[in-house]
This record gives C-alpha cells, sequence and structure tokens, in this order.
C-alpha cells in the first residue's frame, strides 16, 4: 500500500467517525428515538419523553462523551453487572496497551525504521511510495538500530504481562467481593445432572430422588426432571409469531376492515376480515399449546436429565466435586446457569446427537474459515495496484485517476473486509447453539472463542500472508525450520441507558481475554525470532527465546493462581456465605421457590391480551421432589 493511500484511508474513515458521532449527538436527543437511546431509563421511570421544541437538539455536543467516562466501577456494578464492569475493564486493558504501543511504535520504532537504508527511497517523492519505509525492512541487515527493536519486544512483554496480572488480580477479587454481597441465587444451590441411569420398574425421577437421598440426605432438597418438549416449542413459538402479526395488523390502521382468503396460501376459499381470522387461528394454537402442556405435565417422556437444588452452596459444590458414581459416564454433575441462561433446546438430545453435532459444528467452523480466504485474497489484491492492473486491464484507465486508486487500495479493502466480518458472530453463534451447550452464556463464550481464532487465522496469518503464503506453501510444509522467517519476511510487506443484562456469569469472559493475550505475545515472539534471523542478527535472534518460555510460566502461574476462582467459588466463600443466610428470614421463602426456579418455560401458561405482551403463570402447582 502506498503512503497517499493510507493517507486518504485515514481521512475517509476519520470522516466517517465524525460524521457517526455528529448523527448520534442529534439523533439521542430527539423524542421519538428515546425507546432506542434509552429504554432501560424509560423503563426504571428515570427519564421522560418530552415533545417541547428546543433549538439545542438540532446541534451536536460532546457531552454525552464525558458523562459515558463518569459513571464509577460500583455505578456500573449495580447496572449491569459484574459482566458490565468486566467488559469495561477489557476496553481500558486494551486502551492501555494500544496506547503504550503507539508510543513505542510511532515515537521510536518508526522513526529508526524511516531512517533506515536498506530500501531505495527517493525522498522527493514520498506519497507514492511504498509503507515499508516504515517498517523494520528499511533497516539495514546487521544494524546496531535493530536492537532497539529488539529491546521494545522485551519492554512491550514486560508491560502486557504486567497489566494483564493486574487486571486478572483485580477482577478475580471484584469477583469474590461481588459474590459475597449478592443475594441467594438459585444457581448457587443447584446442580445439573445428566446421564441418569434408569433402573427397571422406577422412573428417571424416581432414580433421582432414591440417589440424592440416600446419598445426600442432609443437604438434597429437590429436583426438576427436564422433559421431552420439542414439539411444544414450536407450537409456542408457531403462537408467539402470529401473536405479533395480529399486534401488527391491528397497529395499523385499526378502523379500517382488511380481508383475506381462510384457504392455502390466502388464495382460495372464504372471504374473511384478516384480523377475526388471525384471532380465531390465534386461539385455536393458544388450545394445542394448553392442552400439549397438560400431556407432557402428565405423561410426558422424561429426558435423562434434571435440576437438583440443595439446601446449601456448600452442599451443592460437594455434589459437583465428587464423582457420584463407580461409572464415571452417569450421575454427572455440572453447575447449573442462571434460570434465565438455560437454553432449553438442546436438553432433548441424545449423546450420540451431541456428538454428532459437535462433529458437524467442527466441519462447517472449517468450512467457513476456507470459504473466507475467498474475499481476504481478493482483498490483498485490491491493495496492489500493479496486481490490480494485470489481472483487470480494463480498469487501467480508471486506476490511473490518482484519487480513484487511493480509494480502491487504501479505503476499499478495510470496508470490504468489514463487511465480510459482521457476518461471522451470527454465524459462530448459531453453530455454538447446535453443539450442546445448555446455557446462553455457554454458547455466547464458545461464539466469541471461535470468532477469535477465526480472526488470528483469516485477518492476520491469511491477510498477512496471502500475497506470499499460497506461492510458498509447499516450502513452508518441507521446511517448517522456516515458518518464523517465512512469517518475518512477509510482516513487513455502556451499558447504562440500553441494555438490561439477561444474564450473569461473574466475570467469566476475562480468561479468554488473558489467554488470547498470552497466544499474542507467544506470536509475537515467534515473528521476532525468525524476523532478526532474516535480518542478520542472530544474537539477537537467540535472546529472543526465553521470552516466550518466561511468558508461558508466568500464563502457568496466573492460571493457577486465579483461574480457579473464576471456574468455582472456593470453600472459604461458601461456607461463610451459607452462615450469613443462616440468619436472614428471607432464606426460608428462598428455599420454597426454588424448588421450581427450574421450570421449564415452555410449561408457563402464556395468555396475551391486546394491552400487554403477555405474560407466564405455572401450569400446575404441583413440585416434584
Amino acid at each position: 500500500m502506498l503512503v497517499s493511500a493510507l493517507l486518504t484511508s485515514v481521512g475517509i474513515n476519520l470522516g466517517t467517525c465524525i460524521l457517526f458521532f455528529t448523527l448520534y449527538s442529534i439523533l439521542r436527543k430527539q423524542p421519538g428515538n428515546i425507546y432506542v437511546y434509552a429504554p432501560r431509563l424509560i423503563a426504571e421511570g428515570k427519564s421522560q419523553l418530552s415533545d417541547d421544541f428546543n433549538l439545542e437538539r438540532l446541534l451536536p455536543s460532546a457531552g454525552w462523551v464525558q458523562r459515558a467516562w463518569q459513571p464509577s466501577e460500583e455505578d456500573l456494578l449495580s447496572a449491569a453487572g459484574l459482566d458490565g464492569v468486566v467488559l469495561m475493564r477489557i476496553f481500558i486493558f486494551s486502551l492501555r496497551v494500544f496506547s503504550f504501543a503507539v508510543i513505542v511504535g510511532i515515537g521510536i520504532l518508526l522513526p529508526v525504521n524511516y531512517l533506515g537504508n536498506q530500501l531505495s527511497i527517493d525522498f522527493s517523492d514520498l506519497p507514492n511510495k511504498s509503507l515499508d519505509i516504515f517498517s523494520i525492512s528499511n533497516v539495514d541487515n546487521g544494524s546496531k538500530r535493530l536492537w532497539i527493536h529488539f529491546s521494545a519486544v522485551y519492554v512491550f512483554t514486560g508491560v502486557v504481562c504486567y497489566l494483564l496480572y493486574y487486571e486478572y488480580k483485580h477482577i478475580s477479587s471484584k469477583r469474590i467481593t461481588y459474590f459475597y454481597a449478592s443475594k441467594p441465587q438459585p444457581h448457587q444451590f443447584t446442580l445439573l445432572v445428566r446421564g441418569i441411569p434408569l433402573s427397571a420398574g422406577k422412573s428417571f425421577n424416581d432414580s433421582v430422588e432414591s440417589f440424592f437421598t440416600e446419598f445426600h440426605p442432609s443437604t438434597y432438597l429437590s429436583h426438576i426432571m427436564v422433559r421431552q418438549t420439542n414439539k411444544l416449542q414450536n407450537l409456542i413459538r408457531d403462537e408467539q409469531k402470529l401473536y405479533k402479526r395480529l399486534v401488527n395488523l391491528k397497529s395499523k390502521n385499526p378502523a379500517q376492515k382488511k380481508y383475506t382468503r381462510d384457504g392455502f396460501l390466502g388464495l382460495f376459499g372464504r372471504r374473511v376480515d384478516i384480523v377475526d381470522h388471525h384471532e380465531k387461528k390465534l386461539e385455536d394454537l393458544q388450545e394445542n399449546v394448553r392442552r400439549e402442556q397438560l400431556g407432557v405435565s402428565l405423561t410426558g417422556e422424561e429426558v435423562p436429565a434434571a435440576f437438583v437444588s440443595f439446601k446449601s452452596r456448600y452442599g451443592s459444590a460437594v455434589a459437583l466435586h465428587i464423582q457420584q458414581s463407580t461409572n464415571p459416564t452417569e450421575w454427572i454433575t455440572e453447575q447449573a446457569p442462571e434460570p434465565h441462561d438455560v437454553y432449553w433446546p438442546f436438553f432433548s438430545a441424545s449423546f450420540i446427537q451431541r456428538w454428532v453435532s459437535k462433529l458437524v459444528v467442527f466441519v462447517a467452523c472449517f468450512i467457513l474459515t476456507v470459504l473466507f480466504l475467498i474475499p481476504v485474497v481478493f482483498v490483498q489484491g485490491l491493495t496492489n495496484l500493479k496486481q490490480l492492473e494485470a489481472y483487470l486491464p480494463f480498469l487501467t484507465g480508471i486506476l490511473a485517476i490518482t484519487f480513484v486508486s487511493e480509494i480502491i487500495t487504501g479505503y476499499l479493502p478495510s470496508l470490504i473486509l468489514q463487511l465480510f466480518l459482521t457476518m461471522v458472530p451470527p454465524i459462530m453463534k448459531m453453530l455454538s447453539s447446535i453443539q450442546g451447550y445448555t446455557s446462553n452464556s455457554g454458547i455466547l463464550r464458545s461464539a466469541c472463542t471461535k470468532v477469535l481464532w477465526f480472526t488470528i487465522w483469516n485477518i492476520f496469518f491469511a491477510n498477512v500472508l496471502s500475497g506470499s503464503a499460497f506461492s510458498q506453501f509447499f516450502s513452508l510444509v518441507l521446511e517448517p525450520k522456516n515458518i518464523p522467517a517465512k512469517l518475518a519476511a512477509a510482516v513487513p510487506a455502556q451499558l447504562l441507558n440500553v441494555y438490561e443484562p439477561k444474564f450473569e456469569t461473574g466475570g467469566k469472559f476475562w480468561p479468554i481475554v488473558h489467554t488470547s493475550t498470552i497466544f499474542s505475545l507467544i506470536l509475537m515472539h515467534i515473528l521476532a525470532f525468525g524476523l532478526f534471523g532474516l535480518k542478520k542478527l542472530p544474537l539477537a535472534s537467540s535472546l529472543c527465546i526465553p521470552l516466550p518460555i518466561v511468558t508461558l510460566l508466568f500464563n502457568d502461574y496466573c492460571q493457577k493462581r486465579f483461574l480457579p476462582i473464576f471456574a468455582d467459588y472456593p470453600a472459604e466463600c461458601l461456607i461463610k456465605k451459607d452462615r450469613e443466610d443462616q440468619n436472614d428470614p428471607a432464606m426460608t421463602e428462598f428455599l420454597e421457590n426454588l424448588v421450581t426456579a427450574y421450570g421449564d418455560p415452555s410449561m408457563m401458561l402464556m395468555q396475551h391480551s391486546s394491552n400487554d405482551d403477555g405474560y407466564a403463570s405455572p401450569l400446575l402447582q404441583s413440585r416434584e421432589v
């Protein structure tokens, strides 16, 4: 990419950023948009609609930027939970790393590279020169200036590791504090038990009751069996779609009658009022739902899985961490997610179905990664003007226009790549949802990991190496010791107003950030090792070897010191919290409600009215204990 193309891209991006900031500043002030920009404040009664005209509404302002940074961690914790705090800490950590990298990169390394003599540069025509003049490629082979880059690798590694340790320690401390301050939560007392064996003459329900009554008599409280509700879930989904369609019809010219045919596709049959027709269909669907709910409640097929609740957190933790049976494939326990976090559709899947799903997801992710190479290679072709003219000679005349060529090579590639990337997270979330996870948070964490590795491969490796990787593929395979050198040669060439948390993981997303950062550091070390060897400075290359070793040892220490706190709370915390609750009069009511906390939502009786979106009530008041 040429320097002029980069400057054009920076100018376009900067102008677009200012435009979006201006539009947001104006649109957020309009009364009609308050449900978009502050729905949570409206729901909590903290903001009210005002139709009074005000000229200030039409003028952009930057005060919201300052207010966005004003809330303290405590404010964010109370409004968005610990996950909201962790998200903000991720932003802060990233800004600190990026700021340090900018200071070192632009303030120190860029001038060193620019003053090198390895590349022949005509400074009189600098805008039309390649960006390689600002990279380490321009530093002379064997130059002592390369030791500045070597020092930067060590210093950067040390700073990032320090920031990682600080954040890990801070967030783990917040996690313990948040646990002590929290009220009793159902998932703290409940386990999901799978692989329930079926005894002769007993149902799964009877097996669970007899097993936990016998082996956990002092702590076992109750359980709820999971049942086959696939058909019921489909009926409820159809009911909700029809209800939304009916509400939409009534909101459009309610006084005007609309008609349709009650036959196939609305083309045949009697001519009927469309609203009355949909209301009748909704009543029929609701009746089918109630009939199916009653059938599932009385004689529905049980799944070999149950939510088992205990009288104390410690009792739940003991049952979680000890093997329940001599057969490790039976009575498998895992921490239950929050009731609102449970992902119900996959409970009905068998072991074989879950195994096949995982295999299908792996293959799908691989295919998606490979197919994404097509736009990546295309984008890389746009950045090379000469290559673009060679492949598309009919564009030669257009590309001769300076501004057009700068936009195509400088701005268009990143725009195309970002447009393609917007499709990746939804696809990864969909793939994770069929992988066998029983919680929405588990699906999201899995999707985040998939997106992370997808980005590392396609945006870093494939994007950087696409101009050389395919032509050098066989040399990489035949000579794996040259991979670092090949890589080195190719590289230089918030929350408060809008979102209401649906579930709380207690900051479990932070370890993903830590692990990905460690991976990035190791990758940087490998690149530095190959790069210094390529630049004829073997001593610096050799001195890079301790870096990944020390980084991995640091990561191992952090994993042992902090990661267990993110997996489970220690016995010390659980027992202290249980003792506090013994004197809480509300604990009795909590345990009573815990018995039905994990009821399948599809077994709740949905009732719709013209005034609201509906409400749910238990179909039956019976309990399974």
